[in-house]
């Protein structure tokens, strides 16, 4: 046990770190890590619960930059999309739901570590496509962010507002999956105490990750962290072949 909260602890502090230098990636970092450590049922909820806490304090930091109007198509139809990927994730083997949470993260991660530029994306009804995409794996396994992320790129969102904008979006997504856990009765006593041993690893993430923003390329890091989850994904793609 003392074991596992040292594991949770440091996790949740890198996840929290990462987020609050890059503007994502809370979900990401802890997803592809705690479920070796706490199984998928106790860190689905427990990391609804500390991205929601995170997104709060990102989006006071970055609250000036938020346009409402720029994520109302993403989070309307991603408010629809929660409630279907939190029944699925309920329902589906865990080894299968690792492989694919691992695949989905190992993509992401592909993805932006190659650079590839998609075109600039107008029309108001990619929002929408864009938006159940990133509910379902929200609802799922807290993965909203890829789709969006890369929504925001085909915007060409400026810094500061994708800091905002992901915050803004994340923390009303993260509600709502919050919510669902809790209907659901996803919210165990073991997600509780977790959740408790992960605040001051929040917090530190959080301050720290402020602190280096101004002489930390958050570049530079956000490739070290691509690399990573490219690893951290495939390990849990092969955890169902061994």
């Amino acid at each position: 046990m003392g074991y596992n909260l040292v594991l949770v602890f440091f996790i949740v502090l890198a996840g929290c770190f990462t987020q609050s230098l890059t503007g994502f990636g809370v979900a990401l970092v802890t997803m592809a890590m705690l479920p070796s450590v706490l199984g998928l049922q106790v860190a689905t909820p427990l990391v609804a619960l500390v991205a929601i806490a995170l997104e709060f304090l990102m989006l006071l930091r970055y609250r000036a930059s938020l346009k409402f109007r720029s994520i109302r198509g993403l989070l309307i139809s991603s408010l629809f999309a929660i409630p279907a990927g939190v029944l699925y994730f309920r329902r589906l083997d865990e080894g299968i739901a690792l492989f694919i949470l691992g695949l989905v993260i190992t993509l992401y991660a592909l993805y932006a570590l190659t650079g590839f530029r998609l075109p600039e994306l107008k029309h108001p009804a990619w929002a929408w496509l864009f938006g159940l995409f990133s509910g379902m794996l929200g609802g799922a396994y807290n993965t909203s962010g890829p789709p969006v992320i890369v929504y925001g790129n085909c915007q060409r969102w400026s810094p500061q507002e994708f800091k905002s904008n992901l915050s803004g979006f994340f923390l009303v997504g993260s509600s709502v999956v919050v919510s669902t856990h809790w209907a659901g009765g996803n919210l165990t006593s073991d997600v509780g105490f977790f959740f408790l041993i992960s605040l001051p690893a929040l917090l530190v993430g959080f301050l720290l990750g402020q602190g280096m923003d101004k002489w930390l390329n958050p570049e530079t890091f956000r490739r070290i962290v691509q690399i990573l989850l490219i690893i951290l994904g495939a390990r849990l793609m092969l955890n169902i072949l061994f």
